[in-house]
């Protein structure tokens, strides 16, 4: 790395005093100028300019695979680009990984998440920086767990040091990443650029507040890019807006002079349909019969009691809080949790789901919450993916049809509009929103499906993304699927819900009719949520 100083401060060591109140702006704190960055097939960054001033928040907005992941992955050292400049305070830099970023005084809160969930939180927190907390080896854990401590005081977060991270929610998770980020102004040389990547994703309520806070209390000693797919956020939070579609930066706005709607159509290149939830093709379903049933279903330490029944071209919502095991029940209804009693029935049958594989056997399909740990295979392509919960429909008995095949992941491919060079592309490749089209793709495509469970299926999409999943469903509906929606939002969950289930402490707390028209507010969800 260039135009960086070479002797950073003790790692964890902090002078204590007050941030000093920022003069004039020399320049920009951080600078691209005309990058580029190519892939096989692929230009994913086409001549993008940034600035992000001292002590100010940048919104940085697009559609899935515009180029958002590929300016951070820069930014953290994990690509260089093939053109143009990149420059901290005025002097170009290149840095050779994530550790040169991190010097250098960039932190990123992941969208995908990039904790180790074996090891603690505290170890977790200092990976790389851990200074005097380990000498000749060892592990000096009375001072390890002191120092996250205080990390995880600035935002107020009451979790343990000491736990391991794979105890934690997802939210959990979520707050341990932002702590982990801001933390990088601690061991820079300089006043830090802290980039939050999808942050809100899986946050809701006081969690939410808090990082808003916290990047409030940012701005006076670091600078900020805030990456999100909410766009009422962006303009809450930011300064100044960049757009970026198709991998090239398309404009650049105020708050104050844009709106959501114009920020909708510079993302996506038309305006929103105005129907977003398509609540209008929401039809009846009184008449219709079971596709899947519950009665008694429980969990030992999980759920208890939990009954309901889901129709034919139904949605049933399940609402909840962290923890209210509304997530537990969903992945029992796919077999990844054998339940302890109580019955469940698919079609009319009772059935006993010990493994995922049985529920696939009986056309139960789940779209997992964390889709590149349980929802795609890595290393395989888009094609492979596409077809590796069920292949029968391009099939021949036993024996694959290739010329069927493709026009099948084709078929796909176009309708959900995944944005790959090609089918045989790797699909650790593709961003992040395009990774969760793809597992729509593997089960919608899939001929035996009768019941889809849609666990949070519009996190980290963008809003013309969320639109076309919002179609899928309605469509999916009307074709005679039953669907049990977890949802991110109170309003996505009632606007695309035929009734809603609310859950709390793992009991059924309430049960709603969410008919067009007559739907339950957020607040009559939150009173028995909480």
């Amino acid at each position: 790395m260039t135009g960086t100083p070479s002797s950073p401060p003790e790692p964890g060591r902090s002078s204590g005093a007050a941030a000093p109140e920022p003069g004039p702006a020399p320049g920009p704190v951080l600078e691209l100028r005309g990058v580029t960055k190519r892939f096989p097939g692929v230009v994913a960054l086409d001549d993008v300019s940034i600035r992000v001033n001292p002590h100010e928040v940048v919104g940085l907005i697009g559609e899935n695979g515009a180029g958002k992941s590929t300016v951070l992955k820069i930014l953290s050292g994990v690509y260089q680009q093939d053109e143009g400049v990149l420059l901290m305070r005025g002097e170009p830099v290149r840095f050779r990984g994530p550790r040169d970023a991190a010097r250098a005084g960039i932190g990123i809160v992941h969208q995908e998440q990039s904790l180790i969930g074996s090891v603690s939180v505290a170890e977790n927190l200092l990976l790389g920086v851990e200074g005097r907390s380990v000498r000749g080896g060892i592990y000096r854990w009375s001072e390890l767990n002191a120092r996250a401590e205080r990390q995880l005081a600035k935002i107020g977060s009451k979790i343990s040091p000491t736990a391991r991270v794979n105890t934690l929610t997802f939210a959990q998770r979520q707050m341990v990443e932002v702590v982990k980020a801001i933390s990088v102004e601690d061991h820079a040389h300089a006043e830090p650029v802290v980039v939050f990547d999808e942050p809100t994703s899986v946050l809701a309520g006081e969690d939410l507040e808090t990082l808003f806070a916290q990047i409030e209390r940012l701005r006076s000693r670091a600078s900020v890019i805030f990456v999100s797919h909410r766009l009422d956020e962006v303009l809450r939070v930011s300064d100044r807006v960049y757009v970026l579609k198709d991998g090239r930066c398309v404009a650049e706005r105020e708050p104050g002079s844009v709106d959501t709607q114009e920020l909708y159509r510079l993302m996506v290149g038309r305006a929103s349909t105005g129907q977003y939830y398509r609540e209008e093709e929401q039809g009846g379903v009184d008449d219709a019969e079971e596709v899947l049933g519950a009665d008694g279903l429980t969990l030992r330490g999980r759920f208890s009691d939990v009954s309901f029944s889901v129709r034919r071209g139904e949605v049933l919502g399940i609402a909840g809080v962290v923890g209210s095991g509304r997530e537990d029940v969903c992945r029992a209804i796919f077999g990844a949790e054998p339940v302890d009693g109580g019955e469940l029935r698919v079609g009319g049958k009772r059935v006993r789901f010990r493994v995922p594989a049985d529920a696939v056997r009986a056309g139960v399909g789940y779209i997992p919450a964390e889709r590149r740990f349980e929802g795609v295979a890595m290393g395989m392509s888009v094609a492979e993916n596409i077809l590796l919960a069920d292949s029968s429909a391009a099939s021949m008995g036993p024996f694959a049809v290739p010329r069927r095949r493709a026009a099948l992941v084709k078929e796909w491919i176009d309708r959900l509009r995944i944005r790959t060079p090609d089918s045989g592309t790797d699909v650790a490749s593709l961003s992040g929103g395009n990774q969760q089209k793809v597992v729509l793709a593997k089960w919608m495509s899939s001929p035996r499906l009768r019941v889809l469970v849609l666990d949070h299926p519009t996190r980290g999409l963008d809003v013309g993304a969320k639109e076309d999943v919002y179609r899928f469903v309605r469509e999916m509906c009307a074709q005679g699927l039953a669907i049990v929606l977890l949802s991110d939002t109170l309003e996505e969950t009632i606007a695309l819900s035929h009734r809603v289930l609310v859950m709390r402490d793992g009991q059924v707390a309430a049960r709603f009719d969410a008919a067009p028209g007559a739907k339950p507010t957020q607040v009559d969800l939150v009173e028995q949520m909480v």
